[in-house]
């Protein structure tokens, strides 16, 4: 199931009545919200850990032992930030085993439940509840996503603002009574503070004063066959050895200028394969 995005203007008060209602029949609390989490989509099939392409997840045995034969929707996280270093984890054929240990499979959903959702997320509490290792501890690494209901409009932009202020991706809005489907729907919803967007690196400019010597910036194209630079978002070390010209990167923006071009765009990371 693939998530619509929610655009940032439907949560002005204008579009709304007194009991929080959009005119598009959008109501805050017939969702259950929770942190949109910036990692690795996991499929459990009861045996394996696919990626979202169906491709096979190589982790150790001792991190899915333990899984129940129920099939299990969600993401493989470590902590905010840190995507980089999952990719590296989480996509090597060659699972290093320390490094494992700090990954989580957050779960988000029973892909082949037919309830409603608000039921679905019920069900799947108790479920990671009940497993254990063999030692009958709980799975520390196997977890759900917390879901939290809310009636207020003002309470959503304002965990909204705190998610995105500690460098958390958003916001998801799953509605209550949402069957499980496969695609995108609009009873699953994505908010955020800003734009995200992929473009293919075309050039370089080299970098002014404490960038001297370094990338300064790097023009890209979009799949519109737009053309601008971004000069954000690098460190050194990707200053040093910028991305190869060719590569797609993910970008992050704040809406476009009178010209069209994505304003505030800034870099994320390199798109080197599918299920990153």
């Amino acid at each position: 199931m693939l998530a619509k995005s929610l655009p940032n203007d439907r949560l002005n008060p204008a579009y709304y009545s007194d009991d929080n209602q959009i005119h598009d029949t959008f109501t805050v609390a017939d969702y259950l919200v929770s942190e949109k989490l910036d990692g690795i989509r996991a499929y459990w099939n009861g045996q394996q850990l696919l990626t979202k392409t169906g491709n096979i997840i190589h982790a150790p045995s001792w991190f899915y032992a333990n899984f129940p034969a129920t099939p299990l929707d969600g993401e493989l996280w470590i902590e905010r930030g840190q995507f980089q270093a999952l990719t590296r984890i989480v996509l090597d054929s060659e699972p290093n085993d320390e490094a494992w240990r700090s990954v989580n499979y957050m779960v988000f959903d029973l892909p082949h439940n037919n309830a409603p959702f608000s039921d679905r997320y019920q069900q799947l509490q108790t479920l990671i509840q009940q497993q254990r290792d063999q030692n009958n501890h709980p799975l520390n690494h196997l977890q759900w996503v917390e879901h939290k209901s809310l009636d207020n409009l003002a309470i959503l932009e304002q965990w909204l603002d705190i998610v995105s202020s500690h460098n958390g991706e958003g916001l998801m809005l799953h509605h209550k009574s949402n069957n499980y489907t496969a695609g995108r729907t609009e009873h699953l919803l994505k908010l955020k503070n800003h734009q995200d967007a992929e473009a293919v690196i075309i050039g370089y400019e080299e970098g002014n004063g404490k960038y001297q010597g370094m990338m300064g910036s790097v023009w890209v194209r979009t799949a519109t066959n737009d053309t601008f630079k971004i000069g954000s978002g690098f460190n050194d070390q990707q200053r040093q050895v910028p991305p190869a010209i060719g590569s797609t990167i993910q970008y992050r923006y704040n809406g476009y200028t009178n010209n069209g071009i994505p304003r505030f765009a800034r870099f994320i990371r390199v798109r080197n394969n599918p299920d990153s």
